[in-house]
């Protein structure tokens, strides 16, 4: 029998994953390769509005190893690129977005206009500069700051209102307007598809995609064919950020050129195209008005916002939506609109909109508490909450204020100065900092195929994506903790559309969905190997199921664990090479629906500002986080310090810049486009409140990926404030916002 003891091999604290990647045994999309490849590169244009009057792809044809040239003019027909639904087919939808390759319309600088599919990828990179297109153009607009002013230009207002209006005695306001500009993902891998159809009406597709059911679903939809007939394989992504939750031109650009060639091709973005081919925050503005009591009570809050979107497709997100309910208030007024540009399409980014909106809400807070000479701390838990103003529901928890008093502590905020730059150290300015960050948890549908062989392995399977947060150690846990088997003897098989059904990976909802659906199924392999137990092992028939219990990979009875079997044994005295069952987990229950859930996050930072040049310099980072239980340490961790770096780059460098008099991107590199520097991170302390939370799923666990980032801006914003006296609203902040003059160098 076995009895080796579960607490000594179970929590082995490392990334399942970790070996493969760090030795390059993971492959990513570009990576794969496959028989009588071509391959394929975008010709972008050089206007960003107009018409294109003629493509010459003559000299560029005639090249060594040029197979193609595919552009408006001999682009085989895509039945979802029809835009009247009564002339497509029954199970074509049409494409969403830019329809790539369809006219001679350019929409936005840098746009693809054409696809060269070449033998070898120098071949067709040699290409690109003899398709001599002939434009036609028009005047354009892509200065946000200029278009947002004339109300003319703005579309789509969304406004919400909530109270009969404040009538009490205000005691102090704040009315502060601020600006976040454009910033792109830039994630480590870049944008790639492989397309292959394999027959006429069946496509396999390797995909950098946070979701290959979606993907599937879309392909197939797109291209007229039934999902089953559609693969979409991403076994490893790297590094997303939002950028890979929708397909963007290279998608459907691969495919169209694998069927009109009849072999695979690979298409590959190149760096500076991830900077406008695949999403990027919205640029905004937001204006926020709140009024207190002399208490420090909210009697109003009011959040205005307008973000940008393409012409051609509208993008919205909830910039405003944390006014709504983060903190208690009586009265609040909100109203968000969007302005579209001729550029490309934003997406969601790391935190979406809730980023963007907690940098206001939180900054005009930390503003609000010297105005009313009171503890930004203290501000804050005089208007905590434990039920949703919004909805009226209760939390399903909610522990800011122990995410509070941990952070306060270990950033030394007794040390905090009540006066802003009155505290220096070694001649630089030193300011304290703190915000809060707040993203719904949700819980979806997903199905898990639990397959538990013989030999006593466990292999689960679902059609989820991991870019990078720990999915498969995550599952892979729950499952160990589940069953009380060791970590070594599960696997989990992910990334493939022809695994059982899993969502999306975006909106820090994975955990919670697929968690869930892994349980479950454990759950029920364990009544499985129960029921075989008292049919087929020795002196088990006398026993009933409620007696029973499978831990220590034993099926053993709970009043007396001497009394046990070893699953192997028992599924061959079962004559069962393998349990294999597929279990769905739906969204939540009735009883969880009667909770409003949400992940919250309290970041504290403390830094230091040059007196002489204005330059910043972060010293130290305490970052929290309510998520419910904490599933692996080292990987929920991970994701908290990704987060740091991301609102490092978000509060202090990032900015994407745009040449209005052309539309062009002026700043599409790594050379150009600052995100923080390895020596730029400073010492960084992540802690979990780590208490489950069970009115929101079975196991407990709510989302971090998104509260890892949202408030962190504000939090570097309050700690300049604190060190010098200036309040900086529009993002980046840097030494010329300060009033330090830059010299070149």
């Amino acid at each position: 029998m076995n009895t080796k003891n579960i607490d000594t091999i179970f929590w082995e604290d490392e990334r399942v994953d970790g070996a493969d990647k760090v030795t390059g045994k993971a492959r990513y999309t570009a990576e794969h390769n496959l028989p009588n490849m071509a391959y394929a590169v975008f010709v972008t244009s050089n206007i960003a509005k107009g018409t294109i009057k003629n493509l010459d792809t003559t000299k560029a044809l005639a090249m060594n190893g040029v197979l193609d040239i595919i552009y408006y003019a001999n682009c085989p027909a895509v039945p979802g690129y029809n835009s009247n639904a009564a002339e497509r087919p029954k199970n074509v939808s049409e494409w969403r977005g830019h329809k790539v390759l369809y006219d001679n319309k350019v929409r936005f600088f840098g746009q693809p206009i054409a696809l060269i599919v070449a033998d070898s990828l120098e071949n067709a990179n040699a290409a690109i500069r003899f398709v001599k297109p002939e434009y036609e153009k028009e005047s354009f607009e892509t200065n946000f700051d200029k278009a947002r002013l004339d109300p003319a230009n703005l579309k789509a207002p969304i406004s919400y209102k909530r109270g009969a209006g404040n009538t009490k005695a205000i005691a102090a306001t704040v009315d502060a307007e601020f600006n976040i500009p454009i910033e792109v993902h830039n994630p480590m891998e870049l944008q790639a598809t492989i397309a292959y159809w394999e027959a006429e009406d069946k496509l396999l597709l390797y995909d950098k995609t946070q979701g290959p059911k979606s993907t599937q679903g879309i392909v197939a939809r797109t291209f007229g064919l039934p999902e089953k007939n559609v693969r979409v394989i991403a076994e490893n992504v790297g590094g997303a950020f939002g950028s890979s939750l929708r397909s963007w031109a290279n998608v459907p650009a691969a495919c169209i050129a694998a069927k009109k060639l009849n072999r695979p091709v690979k298409l590959v973005l190149t760096r500076p195209q991830m900077f406008s081919l695949i999403g990027y925050r919205p640029q905004s503005w937001q204006k926020v008005n709140i009024a207190s009591d002399a208490e420090g009570n909210f009697l109003s809050i009011n959040h205005e916002a307008i973000s940008s979107t393409s012409r051609y497709e509208d993008f919205r997100e909830g910039i405003v939506d944390v006014s709504k309910f983060l903190y208690a208030c009586e009265n609040v007024t909100t109203k968000y609109s969007i302005l579209p540009l001729d550029l490309s399409t934003p997406i969601w980014m790391r935190g979406p909109g809730e980023a963007t909106g907690c940098f206001a809400l939180e900054s005009a807070i930390d503003e609000l508490s010297y105005k009313l000479k009171m503890d930004p701390i203290a501000l804050r838990i005089k208007n905590f909450t434990t039920v949703n103003p919004e909805n009226k529901l209760p939390f399903s928890d909610n522990n800011l204020k122990a995410c509070y008093d941990y952070g306060k502590e270990k950033i030394g905020w007794k040390n905090r100065p009540a006066v802003p730059g009155t505290l220096k150290e070694n001649g630089w300015l030193i300011g304290y900092g703190m915000a809060v960050g707040v993203f719904g948890a949700g819980k979806g549908s997903a199905s898990v195929r639990a397959v538990l062989s013989n030999d006593g392995k466990l292999l689960l399977e679902c059609a989820v994506s991991d870019m990078g947060p720990g999915t498969t150690t995550a599952m892979t846990r729950i499952a160990a903790e589940t069953m009380q088997m060791p970590i070594g003897k599960i696997k989990f098989k992910l990334g493939d559309s022809d695994l059982p059904p899993g969502p999306s990976q975006g909106g820090s909802g994975t955990t919670s969905t697929v968690g869930s659906a892994v349980d479950l199924a454990c759950k029920t392999l364990q009544q499985k190997l129960i029921g075989l137990a008292i049919q087929f092992a020795p002196g088990f028939s006398s026993f009933t199921a409620d007696t029973l219990e499978v831990k220590n990979e034993l099926v053993s009875l709970k009043t007396d664990a001497s009394k046990n079997i070893n699953i192997v044994e028992l599924l061959k005295l079962a004559n069962q090479e393998k349990i294999d069952l597929t279990i769905t987990s739906n969204g939540k229950t009735a009883e969880q629906l009667k909770f409003t859930s949400n992940s919250f996050s309290a970041h504290f930072v403390k830094l230091a500002v040059n007196a002489k040049d204005g330059k910043i310099k972060v010293l130290q980072v305490i970052t929290t986080g309510d998520s419910g239980k904490i599933i692996s340490p080292k990987t929920a961790r991970s994701q908290m310090l990704g987060g740091v770096v991301g609102g490092l780059g978000m509060a202090l460098s990032e900015k994407l810049e745009i040449d209005h008099t052309t539309g062009q991107i002026s700043n599409a590199s790594f050379g150009a486009y600052h995100v923080p520097l390895h020596s730029q991170i400073p010492p960084t302390e992540a802690w979990f409140v780590n208490k489950p939370d069970m009115n929101m799923n079975d196991i407990g666990a709510k989302g971090i990926g998104e509260i890892a980032l949202i408030g962190f801006a504000a939090a570097i914003s309050n700690a300049v404030y604190n060190a010098t006296g200036k309040r900086v609203r529009d993002l980046p902040i840097t030494p010329d916002k300060l009033g330090f003059k830059t010299t070149k160098a």
